[in-house]
């Protein structure tokens, strides 16, 4: 608990320290050799607060500064799905997870080794996933009686003995952050809304943060109100000194940089989302074409759209359309056009655009579909995690109409999984899925930057001319002649003399493209479609199986790569024989597929669903895959899915 040894305003005197003079030229701080400095490997924290506290800000802060400082890292951002729910309330709660360590990690963290509260919504929202011991840094000025009522507190948890397993330091946040900012000309509640920076600069002193770049961003970030930009400054300089002066925090923790965890290169912290558009501007680059974005905003696949808008200079052009139907619908003209075409959307928008997509199949034209995955249906989760789209990207269409499907493992991964979705589209001539999620999308870790020429060759041949020749003689162009190797046919840009061809979702007479009624022409056109898909070429699937004796196989899928890894490590470290495998390439499965399900005495696929690829390895290979499923909008926690897993073996 708190020492009592001076008022919070002599605190807060003593924390401002030098930060609230008018001078913004900051230095790198270093904790005191006074105090005490704990060694960890690993460290989970969670910031929660009201979603006006400023929580994701201040954990993306953090974030940044760890990734700085040479830490892996993995993170969870957990959204409210109201715009603006109550003030102190629950649905109002917003939270930031961190784990970082000095070796590589996988996922979050399943429960956070610290938890700062901003009110009483944040405390009871979180405590019951926080471990007993753990620390807990409480807001305490913002602990008054109707804050507590309106959470259903009818003691304050302060007082009433239910905290005292954990390591409680109550600080009065607000009143600290005011006092420190009493030399500027802000009123309370201005000067309050700083307290997140305050919090920031404790827990930067805490775990020995860089705070430079901090300093530089609140610099970038408010270059044009400078009153407000020094009072962020000051607020997180009083942070930092607080905890350099306050008896309460008498140890501070030291992770160390994860140096063997990452191969030679550079690295930049990144999300999902923002990998993913850098892959699909590489894409475009390496494919030389230009790419065009058509998409309506829709939660968690917005930031897409809001990145690709600022790279014009590679090309880009983005188009915010009225609706779902007009997004894919202009992407698919620009297809058509000549483009590298993206449309992106979460589960809602993916039903709107089908008819659109079907047509897509007809046309056989390049088209990227991201579906951001999030909880459904209808409506239903709009800012958590679900993987319940599969089956909907498989088969939601109307018709025999395939499309191929590829997923991204990791929120880095993004960037890998645009590019070859992009080349399956491009090679082939054909709409592709592309499933990432709420997971993915928002979470963050390091990533290498590739060199360029690392990046595969991705141009393609436009049509330029004739590629048939008549009975007669007679040289046409017809638009459904397909390369015999890859089913694709030519793609031919308009304007082009001579290409002149009819396109429209009306079956096409196979060569011609002419309009078809014919029964034996449709049933060829159809399973020529299916056999493109089908043959698309996808690398075999990997198993890790380290002494070849395991009869169990974990397979999963998406974003379930992180906490699958972390739970077969624990349990291989506990002496079990446990192999995983983990798909890319959803629509067309791997060739290998089959062969490695049938090895295995035992197969278990956990996914955020009730069982969607688990149903399609049973109907394709007819084998008893058994399912493992959570669809609670988080992700799977690493020892759950380790004890299921032990469990499976044990059966």
């Amino acid at each position: 608990m708190t020492s009592q040894v001076s008022s919070p305003a002599e605190q807060a005197e003593s924390a401002a320290g030098d930060a609230v003079v008018g001078d913004v030229v900051g230095e790198q701080r270093k904790p005191s050799a006074d105090k005490e400095v704990r060694r960890l490997d690993r460290v989970i924290i969670r910031f929660a607060g009201d979603s006006g506290d400023g929580m994701q800000l201040t954990g993306d802060r953090f974030t940044s500064e760890t990734a700085s400082f040479g830490n892996d890292l993995s993170t969870l951002p957990n959204f409210p799905a109201e715009i603006r729910a109550p003030a102190g309330t629950l649905p109002g709660v917003s939270s930031f997870q961190l784990h970082f360590a000095d070796h590589d990690i996988l996922t979050p963290g399943d429960a956070p080794n610290v938890l700062v509260a901003m009110n009483p919504a944040a405390l009871k929202a979180n405590i019951g996933d926080v471990p007993r011991g753990a620390e807990v840094i409480i807001n305490t000025d913002e602990f008054s009686k109707r804050a507590m009522q309106k959470v259903g507190y009818e003691t304050s948890p302060l007082e009433d003995g239910s905290l005292d397993g954990y390591s409680v330091h109550p600080v009065p946040l607000t009143t600290l952050t005011v006092e420190a900012l009493k030399n500027f000309e802000l009123s309370r509640k201005d000067a309050g809304r700083s307290k997140n920076m305050f919090a920031l600069g404790l827990l930067s002193w805490m775990y020995h943060r860089p705070t430079e770049g901090t300093e530089n961003f609140l610099k970038q970030k408010f270059a044009r109100k400078p009153e407000i930009m020094k009072a962020n400054l000051a607020a997180f300089r009083a942070g930092w000194n607080f905890g350099e002066t306050t008896e309460d925090f008498a140890v501070s923790y030291e992770v160390l940089p994860a140096a063997k965890a990452f191969p030679t290169g550079t690295y930049r912290n990144i999300s999902g989302n923002l990998a993913l558009s850098y892959g699909l501007v590489a894409a475009s680059q390496q494919a030389d074409l230009p790419l065009y974005l058509g998409s309506y905003p829709i939660t968690p696949a917005s930031d897409i759209l809001h990145e690709l808008s600022k790279h014009k200079n590679f090309g880009v052009r983005t188009f915010q359309a009225e609706d779902e139907i007009a997004g894919i619908g202009a992407a698919l003209g620009a297809a058509f056009g000549g483009s590298l075409a993206v449309t992106t959307t979460s589960g809602p928008g993916v039903a709107l655009k089908s008819e659109t997509i079907g047509l897509a199949v007809s046309l056989e034209l390049p088209l990227l579909i991201v579906d951001i995955q999030r909880g459904g249906p209808s409506t239903g989760l709009p800012t958590k995690t679900e993987q319940a789209d599969l089956l909907q990207a498989m088969y939601g269409r109307n018709g025999e109409a395939p499309v191929p499907v590829v997923a991204p493992q990791t929120p880095a991964d993004c960037f890998d999984a645009a590019i070859e979705a992009a080349r399956i589209a491009l090679e082939y001539r054909t709409p592709v899925f592309l499933l990432s999620d709420g997971y993915l999308a928002n979470g963050s870790e390091p990533w290498r930057i590739p060199e360029v020429d690392e990046l595969p060759d991705l141009r393609t041949r436009f049509a330029q001319g004739p590629n048939h020749t008549l009975d007669d003689g007679t040289e046409v162009f017809w638009p459904y002649k397909r390369d015999p190797q890859t089913l694709a046919r030519p793609w031919a840009v308009p304007g082009t003399p001579g290409l002149e061809h009819r396109i429209g979702g009306i079956e096409k007479q196979d060569g011609t493209g002419n309009i078809s009624y014919d029964p034996a022409n449709h049933d060829f056109m159809v399973r020529t479609r299916q056999a493109k898909i089908d043959g698309i070429e996808v690398p075999d699937l990997e198993v890790d199986d380290p002494n070849g004796e395991a009869r169990l196989l974990v397979l999963g899928w998406g974003s379930t790569y992180g906490p699958i890894t972390a739970a077969v490590r624990r349990l291989r470290t506990a002496g079990q024989s446990v192999a995983q495998a983990h798909l890319r390439h959803l629509n067309p499965f791997p060739r290998n597929l089959g062969e490695v399900l049938k090895r295995y005495d035992k197969v278990v696929v956990p996914e955020m669903n009730l069982g969607q690829l688990a149903g399609l390895l049973r109907a394709k290979y007819l084998v008893d895959a058994h399912s493992y499923n959570q669809v609670n909008g988080m992700p799977f926690k690493a020892e759950q899915l380790a004890t299921a897993l032990k469990e499976a073996i044990d059966g």
